[in-house]
C-alpha cells in the first residue's frame, strides 16, 4: 500500500465494501442508529443525513437503512447501539484513534485490544495529539470545469481552514462549526464529494519504516473487518 492518507482510506473501505459486504452494511447500520438518536429526520438531523448517504453510496438496501433508523429512534426493540473512542499505541509509535460503534462495549474492548496486542501495541493515550475536524474530498474530475484558483478563494470564504491539492483531488479541512456550511456549499455547487466526515486529525505526524508499514497495514485489515470498529484515525500517512 503507498499511503494511508484519507484518500487511500477511503479508497480501502470502498474495496471492503466490494469484498465483505455483509460487515460494511453492519457499520453502515450501527452509524445511522447512534446519528438517528438526535432525531429521525435527516433533513433536521445532518448526522444523520451523512450517515444515510455513506449507506447509499455503498448500496445499501433502503430497509436496512430505515431498520436501522427505528432501531436508533427506540421505535424497534433491541440492544442499544453506542459509540466508543480507544486510543492505542502501533507498531513504529503509530497513534490510532479507533472509533467503535456496537451494542456490546464489552466485546468490542477485547477484540480491539486483542488486535493491538497481537501487532506489539497497547491502549494508550494519544488524543492530545488529535484534533477533530470536518474533511471533505473532492474528486479531480468534479474540479475541471471550475477555475482552480478562484475556487479555493471560495472554499476558504466557505469556512476551510485548510485546501491541500492531491494526485486525486483536493482535500478540504474545516472547523466542526463550518462543516454543515461546507457541505451546503458544496452541494450548491452541483458538487459531490467522495467522503464527507468528522474526524480526528494528528496534529504531528511521523513516517513509519517500511518494516512497521507492513506490521500497521496488517492491524489495519484487521480493525477493517472487525463489524464493531467504524473507522480509526492515524498520525502517519505512508
Amino acid at each position: 500500500m503507498s499511503g494511508h492518507s484519507k484518500w487511500a482510506t477511503t479508497h480501502r473501505q470502498k474495496a471492503i465494501v466490494d469484498s465483505k459486504r455483509g460487515t460494511i452494511f453492519t457499520k453502515l447500520a450501527n452509524n445511522i442508529s447512534v446519528a438517528a438518536r438526535k432525531g429521525g429526520d435527516p433533513e433536521a438531523n445532518s448526522s444523520l443525513r451523512t450517515a444515510i448517504e455513506k449507506a447509499r453510496s455503498a448500496n445499501m438496501p433502503k430497509d436496512n437503512i430505515e431498520r436501522a433508523i427505528k432501531k436508533g429512534t427506540g421505535e424497534l426493540d433491541g440492544a442499544q447501539v453506542e459509540e466508543l473512542y480507544y486510543e492505542a499505541l502501533g507498531p513504529g509509535g503509530l497513534q490510532v484513534v479507533v472509533k467503535s460503534v456496537t451494542d456490546n462495549k464489552n466485546r468490542s474492548a477485547s477484540t480491539i485490544r486483542h488486535s493491538f496486542s497481537k501487532a506489539g501495541g497497547s491502549f494508550g493515550s494519544v488524543l492530545w495529539n488529535f484534533s477533530q475536524k470536518g474533511i471533505f474530498l473532492l474528486p479531480d474530475e468534479q474540479l475541471a470545469p471550475l477555475d482552480r484558483e478562484e475556487f479555493i478563494l471560495e472554499l476558504i470564504d466557505q469556512g476551510a481552514t485548510d485546501v491541500q491539492t492531491e494526485t486525486e483531488g483536493l482535500t478540504i479541512y474545516t472547523d466542526l462549526s463550518d462543516f454543515q456550511k461546507m457541505s451546503d456549499f458544496l452541494k450548491g455547487k452541483n458538487l459531490n464529494p467522495e467522503s464527507a466526515d468528522i474526524a480526528y486529525v494528528a496534529q504531528e505526524k511521523i513516517v513509519l519504516s517500511p518494516e512497521d508499514q507492513t506490521k500497521a497495514d496488517r492491524l489495519l485489515a484487521e480493525l477493517d473487518d472487525n463489524e464493531d470498529v467504524s473507522d480509526y484515525y492515524l498520525n502517519s500517512d505512508w
